[in-house]
């Protein structure tokens, strides 16, 4: 079982089934138990968080028809009753609150901007909704309410400065005017909102919203805005030049990888995975993902190849193999090579594999950062991972080449891994 508590409380199967949890009682129960995270709850403390000062009679008796009702939604096995209370039997990704925390984890621990912006997106793509929208009124869920909703704001806030460096500012200027209206005392938030409004070429609107801002702290909490929020609103008067958006959002490598359109969720681990094998360390030179069409096999295989863009100064690039097959001689392979990375003038002069190795060295030592690694797209039906790779990538580092199949991420090594 997985269970959501980001919005209204949600159950799911192992097959990601919806698992319907009936009546009011038995889901505040549920959500009585994922409050405490696993750990165990006395029945005394269960009663009263569920009936308030109003228990039943046989309230015990009652209880135990509620656990009843939930076991036989969840299994026997999931609620499991101790000499110290009940408890829910939980793993680490069985919850949606957990997995946000990670995610958000993760994205803090990560170099690059583009990566920990796609991170923080998927822990915020989590959320339905309210924290245990369900039960907000109970008691017993209030604390929890509240520090979750506090990790969310961090974690909102941590993203759109990461967007705003991005260059993200006029999109920003738009999206943030309502969060920040929900939130008006958080400075940080407002500060990004001031920027993105700045660069957005809004310096009147910005300039408002810093008094805004010190009129809610005004009247609230009697204090005044602190000294960042005054200095950019200083900066915002006089217009200085670093207020402009700052190099730290261009692109980090060459590359071109297509922009996702959506967030990567529920793939993380697996895009993790195949990051770890491409990493320069590993000395793996292929990776080959395979599954039915549609399983998401493209959408993985670009998520690590731009996980991965900045450990390569070359770039990591997408090779369109379409239209190739198993009997497509390494000419064809090679004109599409040379085509995406604009090594000649053009890719109608017969080449060959020597030849492009030699091409990419050439370029390669002009630019003085190790050889081009590249990425290819083969449709299906062509050869599978028993394959043997053609000639150019049993060659030395020089010759490092990615290869899909089945519309699947790959990197050339002289071992081939499944992924």
């Amino acid at each position: 079982m997985r269970y959501g508590v980001l919005g209204p409380l949600a159950v799911w199967d192992a097959e990601g089934r919806p698992v319907r949890v009936p009546e009011a009682k038995v889901r505040a129960l549920l959500a009585n138990l994922l409050v405490h995270d696993g750990g165990p709850v006395p029945a005394d403390r269960l009663i009263e968080d569920l009936w308030a000062s109003k228990p039943p009679g046989g309230a015990t008796n009652t209880l135990q028809t509620k656990i009843s009702q939930l076991r036989r939604v969840l299994g026997r096995e999931q609620v499991v009753r101790e000499p110290t209370g009940y408890r829910l039997r939980l793993a680490d990704d069985m919850v949606d609150a957990l997995e946000f925390q990670e995610l958000a984890e993760r994205a803090r621990a990560h170099r690059e901007p583009a990566v920990r912006a796609d991170l923080f997106a998927d822990a915020l793509a989590l959320w339905r909704g309210p924290a245990y929208a369900d039960v907000a009124e109970s008691l017993f869920a209030r604390g929890e309410i509240t520090r979750l909703e506090e990790l969310r704001l961090g974690v909102v806030e941590d993203h759109v400065e990461l967007r705003l460096a991005l260059g993200e500012h006029t999109a920003l200027a738009a999206e943030l005017g309502t969060l920040v209206a929900q939130n008006p005392l958080r400075e940080r938030l407002r500060m990004v909102h001031m920027r993105a409004l700045y660069r957005a070429g809004r310096q009147g609107d910005a300039l408002q919203s810093f008094q805004d801002l010190r009129r809610e702290l005004a009247e609230e909490l009697g204090a005044s805005p602190g000294p960042e929020a005054s200095a950019l609103h200083e900066a915002i008067l006089r217009q200085e030049p670093q207020l402009a958006t700052p190099a730290f959002g261009a692109p980090s490598c060459r590359t071109n990888l297509p922009t996702p359109l959506t967030a990567l969720i529920g793939r993380r681990e697996a895009a993790d995975q195949v990051l770890s094998r491409l990493d320069p360390g590993t000395n793996t030179r292929l990776i080959t993902l395979t599954g039915l069409g549609g399983v998401g096999k493209t959408r993985l295989a670009i998520a690590a190849a731009r996980d991965a863009a900045g450990q390569f100064a070359d770039g990591v690039w997408l090779v369109e193999l379409a239209g190739l097959g198993p009997t497509s001689a390494p000419d064809g392979i090679a004109e599409r090579v040379i085509t995406t990375l604009s090594l000649c003038d053009t890719a109608a002069t017969e080449p060959d594999l020597d030849d492009l190795v030699a091409t990419a060295r050439w370029s390669s030592s002009l630019s003085g950062s190790g050889p081009v690694r590249f990425r290819a797209e083969q449709p299906h039906g062509c050869p599978g991972p028993g394959h043997s790779p053609p000639p150019l990538w049993g060659r030395g580092p020089d010759a490092t080449a990615r290869h899909c199949q089945g519309a699947a991420a790959a990197s050339l090594s002289h071992s081939r891994e499944r992924a």
